[in-house]
């Protein structure tokens, strides 16, 4: 199997007589990234060595030649999944044992130095030498690689602990925090955040949502961020502790980020359908027409994006994190192997940008 099997194995059907407005689209942002990485493939780990999933992604991304994809993970694991899904994996699938990654010096010395600075135990560290997630953001804190994409056969717990221990934050990140890129059958792109990361956020961690969602959309899209904080409640139409840490969200944006097309609070609605918008919030720079949507909690964030996923048919990409010095993102263990190949894909697309 190589990557002409890549749309069956994603298990995306499309209706005949061609793919749907969701999978065409995304077609066009897959062909805008590689535009962007055609004269410098980017190095991209993945580390879920023992998933089928990410080794006909891995097979694909070598294919397409935008990016150099490296398996990290055990020889004889690799050969064993390969056949017995029969994948054919290209020579130009970098295959990287943990011993040998862990022998490499630029990723020993990231560990080393993500230990003291974390002061764990020597036992703690012993393990990390042994674990694809934490190796791989290794390899992507001290520049081995530019990217890495982890999660497939891993709780989003566990590849978030690797990323802030051994990547850390970039300066102005109060948190880590996460968006899903979602395109819409009706060949809409819109970002929702913070669908995996932040359960419950203060009112700054919100407004880090928004900003770092906002940036995500823009880079990855083209487009220019309209951000809708979300409730239920708009413009005052209810009263409630979460309602008033909306507003007040949107009044650390709008002084963190003037120039940005921000409003709330917005009921999703409001946001989204202009002719509702009219009664509800006239006159706002955003209602009607937002394509980033903000919302109040993990709970209700991670909720709307399933639906969306599940019964809109629409394709979802990520968690994609955000507040890392680096980018590693993080995957649904109910993803596909396309879905893989294009967070790799916008993964380094993001790394590009970092910096």
């Amino acid at each position: 199997m190589t990557a002409a099997c890549l749309g069956r194995a994603a298990g995306h059907p499309t209706p005949e007589g061609g793919p749907g407005g969701a999978d065409a689209v995304l077609q066009m942002l897959r062909q805008k990234w590689r535009a962007e990485l055609a004269n410098r493939p980017a190095r991209v780990v993945l580390t879920d060595a023992g998933d089928s999933r990410a080794l006909i992604a891995a097979a694909a991304l070598a294919e397409g030649g935008s990016v150099a994809p490296i398996v990290l993970g055990r020889r004889h694991l690799v050969a064993e999944v390969a056949s017995g899904a029969g994948i054919d994996l290209p020579a130009a699938v970098e295959v990287l044992d943990p011993e040998e990654a862990v022998a490499l010096p630029e990723l020993a010395g990231a560990l080393g130095q993500a230990a003291d600075r974390r002061r764990i135990s020597h036992q703690t560290a012993r393990a990390w030498h042994d674990d694809p997630v934490y190796l791989g953001a290794a390899a992507v804190s001290c520049g081995w690689a530019e990217a890495c994409v982890s999660g497939s056969s891993r709780p989003t717990a566990e590849v978030l602990r690797a990323a802030i221990a051994v990547i850390g934050l970039v300066p102005d990140a109060c948190c880590v925090t996460s968006s899903f890129l979602m395109v819409l059958q009706d060949g809409r792109a819109i970002s929702f955040g913070d669908c995996a990361v932040v359960p419950e956020p203060t009112v700054d961690e919100l407004a880090e949502v928004a900003v770092a969602t906002s940036r995500t959309h823009h880079r990855l899209t083209g487009q220019r961020p309209k951000v809708a904080l979300l409730s239920f409640s708009t413009k005052g139409s209810a009263e409630h502790p979460s309602v008033q840490r909306v507003r007040q969200a949107l009044d650390v944006v709008r002084r963190r980020w003037p120039e940005l097309a921000v409003d709330g609070e917005l009921q999703a609605d409001a946001a989204l359908d202009e002719a509702v918008a009219e009664i509800k919030s006239a006159g706002s720079p955003v209602a009607g027409k937002a394509n980033v949507l903000v919302f109040p909690s993990l709970e209700a964030g991670n909720i709307g994006y399933k639906l969306t996923e599940r019964l809109g048919r629409a394709r979802a990409l990520g968690p994609l994190l955000q507040g890392l010095a680096a980018p590693m993102n993080d995957m649904s263990r109910g993803c596909t192997a396309e879905d893989i190949a294009s967070v790799a894909l916008a993964s380094a697309v993001l790394a590009r940008s970092i910096g």
